[in-house]
């Protein structure tokens, strides 16, 4: 992938910016230039959204529901086919284990395929029988309309299955898109459009415009009054922004944000099960996952040997090289991210926590140097006032707090502005029913983490997000409802 060329994906051509305009990417492993990408401005976006309106409004208008599921499995399908090459292209975007991305990534990003296009032809409707003031009879009925041209925003910590996650929906009820990608991550959005051209997409229906944020192709594609509705995930800050301006057309939006998500540890727990949870609740992809859990409450009488535990899980953790099978964590998306997360590490050290283990950058090979490397950092002893405990660091980390009984722990869970996620580790059937209704969060895991049924609701509430995607639940955003009443 080294000196790629990341264009725009317009009309079911590949362009340059209209402006010229394009920035680095560079790896994450150490730091070496992948390629060069298209940067969108207002012109490429102008461009985009037309070739999406022109498509709504003609051929993708005239595909059946069965048309369309049928090309979507046909997406689908032609990426498993091409699966190594969508598994080079997130690899090397992102610094991922090969093993992580070929379990998780790629076959999720297919699967939404299937997913949504078996969905959207078991949605049901509703039809009503009446009687009119004259004593005719009158029958109405609802049907499920697109939404029309479709901003899809999409993150950089797992680009490919959350923007699969977004397009496979929005596609199915009928809409056309723009996606703007990470700048992060140009790679697996540029090879889709070249799936969605093979297999017989029509030209507008996929379209991807790189670029930053504000400024740039981000900002222009949110504030263009032809686009309808707005789905983004990533940091909530943004979602502020983006709202404010769909607010502008009164556009409905689909956040998936930030959180700060409790992982509790009751001393009943199956330990072994509950420290292998943690561990991978806390590091997997390098902590880079709106679901990880970043604070941890360990019930008194276990606390000290599930910290010391955990210790030992995050020191046996292998950094190296993705194509390395003993590898078991990447690098961080960027050195600027590393910096971020860096000024939390120094942070929980000036608040006054004890380092547990990590809290700093590992010394890797020569070859690797130059990456974007941290160590899975364990605190414990910070106040909850501390910003490493209220804030989202979005890192190999957690802070560790012991709690004496369910009311304290539910009401230090609940001490938060986000509620996105949370992990719970008991054997009693009993507390299981009560925290999963006790704790303010839009998904609960009970014994698990990152397991989910991909047809429930999937969001946040609070700061966390409005809306929620998976199964019929997404249908709810990418399609209207219309009534008609057809009176005899």
């Amino acid at each position: 992938m080294n000196n790629a060329t990341f264009r725009h994906f317009i009309n079911n051509e590949f362009v340059p910016s209209a402006s010229g305009r394009q920035f680095d990417k560079r790896s994450p492993l150490d730091g070496s230039l992948l390629g060069t990408v298209a940067e969108g401005g207002e012109e490429d976006v102008r461009a985009a959204v037309q070739a999406a309106r022109a498509a709504l409004d003609g051929p993708w208008k005239g595909f059946s529901l069965a048309q369309r599921t049928e090309l979507l499995y046909a997406v689908a399908n032609e990426i498993d086919r091409r699966f190594d090459e969508f598994l080079d292209a997130e690899v090397a975007d992102t610094g991922k284990p090969r093993s992580v991305a070929s379990h998780v990534d790629i076959p999720r990003g297919a699967a939404n395929f299937r997913v949504f296009a078996d969905a959207v032809k078991n949605v049901p409707t509703e039809f009503f029988e009446m009687t009119t003031p004259e004593g005719r009879k009158a029958y109405n009925y609802s049907v499920r309309v697109p939404r029309g041209v479709v901003a899809v925003i999409c993150p950089w910590n797992l680009p490919l299955l959350l923007m699969t996650w977004k397009v496979a929906p929005a596609l199915a009820c009928g809409n056309t898109v723009v996606v703007k990608p990470s700048e992060e991550t140009p790679g697996t959005a540029t090879l889709l459009g070249e799936v969605m051209h093979k297999v017989g997409i029509p030209a507008g229906v996929y379209n991807v415009v790189h670029g930053f944020g504000a400024g740039s192709a981000g900002e222009y594609l949110t504030t263009h009054p032809d686009v309808s509705a707005i789905t983004f995930t990533g940091e909530t800050v943004t979602g502020v922004a983006i709202m404010k301006t769909a607010a502008q057309g009164i556009r409905p939006v689909s956040f998936e944000l930030g959180g700060k998500n409790p992982g509790i540890v009751f001393a009943d727990c199956d330990f072994d099960a509950a420290v292998a949870g943690i561990a991978r609740a806390a590091f997997l992809n390098t902590g880079q996952i709106c679901l990880g859990t970043e604070r941890v409450y360990v019930e008194r009488p276990i606390f000290e040997r599930f910290v010391a535990a955990l210790k030992q899980k995050a020191e046996s953790m292998r950094t190296g090289h993705p194509s390395d099978k003993s590898t078991a964590m990447g690098p961080l998306i960027s050195l600027q991210h590393r910096e971020k997360v860096l000024r939390y590490y120094r942070r929980a050290v000036e608040d006054g926590a004890t380092v547990v283990c990590g809290g700093g950058v590992p010394v890797m090979p020569e070859g690797l140097a130059g990456g974007a490397w941290i160590q899975p950092t364990i605190w414990t002893g910070l106040p909850e006032s501390s910003a490493v405990v209220r804030e989202e660091i979005f890192g190999p980390c957690c802070h560790v707090r012991p709690f004496d009984d369910e009311a304290e722990v539910i009401r230090l869970a609940n001490d938060t502005p986000y509620g996105l996620a949370t992990t719970i580790w008991t054997r009693d059937i009993a507390r299981s029913f009560r925290m999963g209704t006790s704790i303010n969060a839009g998904i609960v895991w009970i014994n698990s983490w990152f397991l989910r049924d991909l047809r429930t609701p999937f969001g946040g509430s609070k700061q966390s997000g409005i809306g929620r995607e998976g199964g019929v639940h997404s249908l709810e955003f990418y399609t209207e409802l219309r009534n008609v009443c057809v009176a005899t």
